[in-house]
């Protein structure tokens, strides 16, 4: 890098001394500069049809800062659109949300109906698998607004209609399904997948006449079945032995067993990770005996791997994220040198030889500062890479590994065929699936845009349960937009702290979180009703790190403690 840009300094100094060529290289360099975009999209396409997501996700992120959306705007949306369907597909919704909002103050200046389409029904999907139903179904209806062929449209209103199913009202989803399924919609580029979406429609409405208690559910699972057997995609074959499965449930248990373990062998023949875990769990309450051991175990062995494989994918795509910002703060860095250089030239034309070598002087400089600041940013972004893994790793060791171990022993010590055994044996493989859940919560990107009061309110929802209430006041009085990015981040996490604690050791059934603001100070009042803390016997390891955190933003806290007698604490931190 550092080589390059004293090249680039070099052709700067040249540009002085030969005004004369300008306008030919410039026109030469922009023709030279798309051919070798369109080969960076076209490597990154390649990739991700071979599903190398990774890989494929660089060369976007790579080519990305390289168009102006004011002028690409196709290539511009693209580029956003599939890197947002990448995180979409590893389980990162909110980034992929961040990126497609990015496309929307250009979907209309773009002809062609397909991108925005493919922007809305992402944003639709990303809402789906975060439960938020209304939003879904408001941008899957947007995508099915747009001009389209008939496949096209039936793709959209297959989304809405399992939107319906998820939120249990069958009856709709069964009409648009009815639909759909009146008659065949043909794909012409590739006939076949009509007649594996057809199965898929077919599978759907299924579901709903049988959660419906409607007749001809196990026809349209057979007639499913049977279509996506004649093919080589065995994905598809999941959804169909996992609906025979829940069919046969109540009448014939074995009949059930043996279509939930051929479901759970197409997931391990394709490497479907998610609906392993699925099925493994679906597959301990059928199960009895040997095999509810077996699958028990396997369970748990895979829920270590997930939880690996999902850390080491989230830090790889944070590094391209973050080096990528690096790349970007230097082409824009070199972008500004490039038109102070053509202004000297403008008024200094006598004297080319003398600005090239000021112009080369000052470049070099810059470039050393540059370098400088690109090892300090390296060292930096390390050592804090280095803390989070090992804050992450001592929370999965300290909260994960003692319960993966009580599950191994109760099940090799025990017998799994009775109920109570079993029962208690799913409790706490839930208790283990919860907690890996909250863990990746508590370690994910915090939006601070002008979405974050309802991202702080959704995380202090997720603490709810039956037996603890939490209620905020004031958070929606706040304007949010005019506080500085890192204090919305340390109110978050604050505030995250607190009600882990909360539901780790307090044992409180009421917990409360009050905002306002007085005299330009954001106050925030937190109490619970749980057993308290002697303040003089108690080790503040834990509230030092909320204490450290308010003081680095100038922030003053203050702790009111005593046993049996709940837990106050309030905070003021200056705008």
């Amino acid at each position: 890098m550092y080589i390059d840009l004293i090249l680039i300094s070099f052709i700067g100094a040249v540009f002085f001394i030969n005004p004369n060529e300008k306008t030919v290289e410039k026109k030469s360099k922009k023709k030279y500069q798309a051919i070798e975009l369109d080969k960076l999209i076209k490597k990154a396409d390649k990739y991700y049809d071979e599903e190398k997501l990774d890989s494929a996700y660089y060369f976007y992120n790579k080519v990305l800062p390289l168009y102006d959306p004011e002028i690409d705007h196709t290539k511009y949306v693209y580029t956003l659109s599939s890197m947002a369907y990448i995180q979409t597909l590893i389980g990162n919704f909110i980034e992929s949300e961040e990126l497609l909002t990015k496309t929307l103050p250009y979907l209309s200046k773009i002809k062609e109906p397909i991108y925005a389409r493919n922007v809305y029904s992402n944003m639709g999907i990303n809402y789906y698998n975060t439960y938020d139903f209304e939003n879904s179904l408001f941008y899957h209806t947007k995508a099915l607004k747009l001009p389209g062929t008939p496949y096209k449209k039936a793709i959209v209103l297959n989304d809405i209609a399992h939107v319906y199913m998820e939120q249990n009202r069958y009856d709709i989803a069964t009409e648009i399904l009815e639909m759909l399924t009146a008659r065949k919609i043909v794909y012409k580029r590739e006939p076949l997948l009509s007649d594996y979406f057809y199965a898929s429609l077919q599978n759907s409405l299924g579901v709903c006449y049988f959660n419906l208690k409607k007749p001809k559910a196990l026809d349209l699972y057979l007639k499913s079945l049977a279509t996506n057997l004649q093919g080589t995609n065995k994905f598809i074959l999941l959804n169909n032995y996992k609906s025979l499965s829940d069919y046969y449930m109540e009448n014939n248990p074995e009949l059930a067993l043996q279509y939930a373990k051929k479901s759970y062998e197409t997931a391990r023949e394709v490497n479907a990770n998610s609906a392993k875990m699925e099925l493994l769990a679906y597959l301990i309450k059928l199960s009895k005996g040997s095999e509810l051991k077996k699958y028990t175990i396997d369970y748990i062995k895979l829920t270590d791997s997930v939880i690996n494989s999902r850390k080491s994918a989230r830090n790889q795509f944070t590094n391209i994220k973050y080096y990528s910002k690096i790349n970007k703060d230097e082409n824009l860095h070199l972008k500004a040198e490039k038109a102070e250089n053509e202004l000297k030239l403008q008024q200094h034309k006598t004297s080319n030889i003398i600005s090239g070598v000021i112009i080369t002087f000052i470049l070099t400089l810059c470039i050393i500062l540059s370098f400088y600041l690109s090892i300090k940013g390296r060292k930096q972004k390390n050592n804090a890479i280095q803390e989070s893994e090992t804050r992450i790793s001592n929370k999965l060791r300290n909260e994960l590994l003692n319960e993966v171990q009580n599950v191994l022993t109760y099940a090799k010590n025990n017998d799994l065929e009775t109920a109570d055994n079993k029962n208690e044996l799913l409790e706490s493989l839930e208790k283990i699936y919860s907690q890996t859940r909250n863990i990746s919560k508590e370690n994910s990107d915090i939006i601070t845009d002008k979405r974050y009061s309802l991202t702080l309110k959704n995380m202090i929802s997720t603490f709810k349960t039956t037996d603890t209430n939490v209620f905020t006041n004031g958070l929606t009085d706040i304007n949010w937009i005019k506080i500085d990015k890192n204090k919305k981040i340390i109110i978050y996490r604050v505030i995250q702290e607190l009600l882990v604690n909360m539901k780790k050791h307090s044992s409180a059934t009421l917990a409360g979180v009050n905002f306002k603001v007085i005299k330009k100070n954001i106050i925030i009042n937190y109490t619970d009703n749980g057993k308290g803390v002697n303040m003089n016997q108690v080790s503040k390891s834990g509230l030092q790190i909320i204490e450290n955190r308010i003081l680095n933003v100038k922030g003053e806290i203050q702790f009111e403690s005593n046993p049996d007698n709940g837990f106050k604490i309030s905070i003021k931190i200056p705008f």
